[in-house]
């Protein structure tokens, strides 16, 4: 198994599908989705089509370091993005973080980290 050829991989699809949601809060502004014409006036906002390349690009990523390791070792490092996802949302969208969340998110990479250690 390249579990170790495949943690660059793995982190960078993390990666790229975070960004991908900051991408995709901050092309959505003050826009409410409430039907699907709704969704129209995204097609001529730029973040909007950074967080649609960023999942596309993510996704090839992925499928890279699932052709190194079994997907039972890959999959649970996607939790890493409820880390990245948290900071990246507190420094870039403002977004307030409560207490309790981050000692959660700390509670999830003590667990990630246990179970790549299992390998």
């Amino acid at each position: 198994m390249d579990s170790l050829r495949a943690l660059p991989w793995i982190i960078a699809s993390v990666t790229l599908n975070a960004l991908a949601q900051v991408f995709l809060k901050r092309g959505l502004g003050h826009i409410s989705i409430d039907s699907l014409s709704a969704f129209l006036p995204l097609l001529g906002i730029p973040w909007f089509w950074a967080g649609l390349t960023c999942y596309g690009v993510s996704l090839l990523v992925w499928l890279k370091a699932l052709s190194l390791v079994p997907v039972s070792f890959a999959y649970p490092f996607l939790a890493l993005g409820f880390i990245l996802n948290g900071l990246l949302a507190y420094f870039f969208l403002s977004e307030s973080i409560p207490m309790l969340r981050w000692v959660a998110l700390i509670l999830i990479s003590v667990g990630i980290l246990l179970q790549g250690m299992s390998y």
